[in-house]
């Protein structure tokens, strides 16, 4: 009686232990606000070939737009880590704005359809972009 104690105290603890490791990995890590180093660190990481002329940060600070030549590079929050897609800049200018968030389409079935938000401020398609990168 005294061993059936003993495993069923331990397989309470290991239970309770798988739970709350459970419950601390949905925990997301903090992420902080884009800015344009940022913004070029993290998409140099996927598109190294590309270079970025102009960037467009997300009124939220939780994704950016890069205009690398004729290419739009989307930067965005996905969980706690960022996804990078590319699209033609042109597909990136027509994108639709519904409820304070522009909605990019994306031609890869597999990915996300990718959305920013936009305010006042920071209104889509925008009007002038950060062209002093280089300084």
């Amino acid at each position: 009686m005294n061993g059936m104690v003993i495993q069923l105290v331990g397989s309470a603890v290991a239970v309770a232990a798988m739970v709350a490791f459970a419950a601390w990995a949905r925990i997301a890590r903090p992420v902080v606000d884009l800015d344009d180093a940022a913004v070029a660190r993290l998409l140099a990481d996927d598109y190294p070939d590309h270079t970025i002329s102009s960037i467009w940060i997300a009124a939220d600070g939780r994704g950016a737009v890069a205009r690398s030549g004729e290419t739009a590079l989307v930067l965005a929050l996905l969980g706690d880590s960022w996804v990078a897609r590319d699209m033609p800049w042109a597909r990136a200018l027509a994108s639709p704005v519904r409820k304070g968030r522009v909605r990019f389409r994306l031609a890869d079935a597999g990915a996300p359809n990718l959305s920013l938000a936009v305010s006042g401020v920071k209104p889509w398609p925008p009007t002038d972009l950060r062209q002093d990168l280089a300084a």
